[in-house]
This record gives structure tokens, C-alpha cells and sequence, in this order.
């Protein structure tokens, strides 16, 4: 069976404060943008549009079902968010982007990422797969969804999945997400 490597380079502007981790980006086809979260029907840039703007809408370009990249990274470098996902090659066990059938073949070096971010002190994790492999990475327990573990000098957020697969209303999805901030 095949294995993908990422498709996209890590993003880590300078002054990056926040490194947030996926398991491993969807299938190209199902992409609305070339950048972190590309699928048109995960919820993250509706979570931060609705957060930090009180606008869902506010990453969607209008009439179109696509995100707004030159906007989501003008404001990732401004806020200090930092994107890569834990794995750098992974095998798909089916043809779809669900964790349970993603078999990790290459996890990412999160410390190597880290130490090219010095002022990143929260790591957040997106799902259920990219917190197991954070917490084996710093030998830590998996901190509960919406909760954290601090990990030396870092602070380890489990957050709920913004897959519509994950069973939580955007709205609630957005108030765990607003403790981060």
C-alpha cells in the first residue's frame, strides 16, 4: 500500500506563539485552498472567523466555496499561529481523511518544529490521533477535549475535532476554542 508525504511545508512565522497540529491534511481533491484545515467542510477558519471576529463567514469568500488563503495567513502571521500536523507520511487504510483509517508511518519531530518557533509556548492538538502522538512525543497523559497538560516550558491543549464528523455544534466547538485564546 502507498504512503502520502505532507503536502504542505510547516508555517511558522516569526513570533509564532501557538503551534497547532492535525493528524495529517485530507486528499487533495477535497482541498478548497493549498494551506492548514483546506477541506470547504471543516469547521477550524469558521471557528476562528466566529472567535475572533464574530463572524463564521469571516475566512469564506463570499459566493464561492472556498476559503480565503491570503487572509487566513495574513492573520495566522499577525496572531503568531503556527500550522503542521503530526505526521509527515502516512499510509491511507481507506479513501478518506478520518483518523481511525490513517496509519502513521513518519510522525513529525515536534521538538525540532519547536525549536525553530522559540517564542511558541502552547502546542493544540485538533483530534483524537495528532494528541496520542504529542503525548507519546512528551511522554504525558492526553489532556481531556477542551483541557490542557503543561509539558516543560509548553502547554499541551487537546481540542475538539473541527471535522463536522465530530458530534458538537460549531457554536460549542467555538467556546472550547475561545478558552485557548
Amino acid at each position: 500500500m502507498p504512503t502520502e508525504h505532507h503536502p504542505f511545508e510547516p508555517f511558522l512565522p516569526d513570533g509564532a506563539r501557538i503551534l497547532f497540529l492535525g493528524s495529517f491534511p485530507p486528499q487533495p481533491h477535497r482541498w478548497c485552498m493549498p494551506f492548514y484545515y483546506p477541506n470547504w467542510i471543516n469547521d477550524f477558519w469558521r471557528i476562528m472567523g466566529l472567535i475572533h471576529f464574530g463572524d463564521k463567514n469571516d475566512f469564506c469568500l463570499v459566493g464561492e466555496k472556498r476559503f480565503d488563503e491570503g487572509a487566513i495567513r495574513s492573520f495566522c502571521t499577525s496572531e503568531g499561529l503556527a500550522f503542521y500536523d503530526t505526521a509527515c507520511e502516512v499510509r491511507r487504510l481507506r479513501d478518506n481523511a478520518s483518523d481511525a483509517f490513517l496509519e502513521v508511518v513518519t510522525p513529525t519531530d515536534i521538538p525540532a518544529l519547536l525549536a525553530r518557533i522559540p517564542e511558541c509556548h502552547t502546542l493544540v492538538t485538533t483530534g483524537e490521533k495528532a494528541s496520542s502522538i504529542v503525548a507519546q512525543t512528551f511522554g504525558c497523559p492526553i489532556p481531556p477535549v477542551g483541557g490542557f497538560v503543561d509539558i516543560g516550558s509548553h502547554r499541551f491543549w487537546r481540542m475538539p475535532s473541527t471535522s463536522r464528523a465530530y458530534p458538537l455544534p460549531l457554536e460549542k466547538k467555538a467556546d472550547a476554542y475561545r478558552q485557548l485564546f
